[in-house]
């Protein structure tokens, strides 16, 4: 399917964006922008054919670049968290800013990967997007060549793939940030989702705070048990912190069977995610309040959408018992995942 390249307008300090068009024979659409590498709109068919966008964004750019809460975006050179902004590396200290509280999160000041435009190209039916993050960008050691892939196919699938090289050893961990709401982008919360991740163990995070302790512990017999299918209202006001911000172990991650799977009982609609990565951070939107207002004056509530980042876990650089996410000069850091509709 041929894939259409638009203006999606310009930012403050005069950087053309480009919107591309994704389509399939099933009438699926997903359009992505070249600021932050973004999915800004999804629509999938429910189960009578009704196609709805079932992910939050914004109409134009000003709403992006006002966005604190990365929408949609490709987050790096290292999502998630790390602790006080600092790790070794090969015997050197580095300390990278902290902008979330005491710690670094999504690639620190100004967004990190998420607040530039990326360059971008077609190849058939892909949409290529790159950017080169400099050395000492953010505090991160070494210049990152980083390139985000979006195909989208016709069993329903969203495949995007990942790749970066860099010129001196730094830790990596691309992902994307998209809010999921099965119902529609304006179905408000998603208390009715149905929720199961194939992940016997989850990293817990320190006492009162947002950052990982660096154990690996089981959910069995924890409100972090995704095992079997649960509707996300049924456990999300016991999570501490007003709702699920955790990273999980991916038992077998997969591009053969999901590790991820949500279903929406109203529209029909099921979500199965399949990735290389080892794991996935499970957030339900907690800090969104009603106040951001996305795609069509909607106002989005808390709880009004999952996002499942697949990643390194939080804080890899600092735990030896972590999946490494060092990247090092002549390696290719190179990971997919797929969100696949209906599957």
């Amino acid at each position: 399917m041929p894939v259409t390249a638009a203006d999606f307008g310009q930012t403050s300090d005069g950087r053309s964006v480009v919107e591309y068009t994704l389509t399939n024979d099933n009438g699926m659409v997903v359009k992505v922008i070249s600021y932050g590498a973004s999915i800004s709109s999804l629509q999938v068919p429910n189960k009578d054919g009704k196609l709805d966008d079932v992910v939050l964004g914004f109409d134009n750019i000003a709403g992006y670049e006002k966005d604190s809460m990365y929408l949609g975006r490709v987050v790096g050179r290292c999502c998630n968290r790390i602790c006080n902004g600092r790790f070794k590396l090969d015997g050197q200290d580095i300390q990278l800013p902290n902008n979330d509280g005491p710690n670094h999160l999504h690639g620190g000041l100004n967004g990190g990967f998420s607040k530039v435009v990326w360059s971008g190209s077609l190849d058939g039916d892909i949409v290529k997007l790159t950017h080169t993050s400099p050395d000492g960008d953010n505090g991160y050691p070494g210049e990152v060549t980083a390139t985000v892939t979006y195909q989208l196919t016709n069993d329903n699938a969203v495949v995007i793939n990942y790749t970066a090289t860099t010129t001196k050893a730094t830790p990596v961990n691309l992902t994307n940030h998209s809010y999921f709401n099965l119902a529609g982008h304006n179905g408000g919360t998603i208390y009715d989702h149905e929720i199961q991740i194939a992940a016997n163990n989850y990293t817990p995070k320190k006492e009162g705070e947002f950052i990982v302790s660096g154990k690996i512990a089981p959910v069995h017999g924890t409100v972090y048990d995704l095992r079997e299918p649960v509707a996300i209202g049924q456990r999300v006001h016991d999570v501490e912190q007003g709702g699920y911000d955790h990273n999980y172990c991916l038992d077998q991650p997969s591009l053969e069977q999901p590790s991820m799977r949500v279903h929406h009982p109203g529209s029909g609609r099921t979500l199965a995610v399949f990735t290389t990565k080892p794991g996935v951070h499970l957030y339900t939107s907690n800090f969104l309040d009603g106040t951001q207002v996305g795609k069509n004056g909607t106002s989005y509530p808390k709880h009004g959408a999952f996002c499942l980042e697949t990643q390194y876990y939080p804080d890899s650089v600092n735990h030896d018992n972590f999946p490494n996410c060092i990247l090092r000069p002549g390696d290719t850091y190179q990971h997919t995942t797929c969100f696949k509709f209906n599957w």
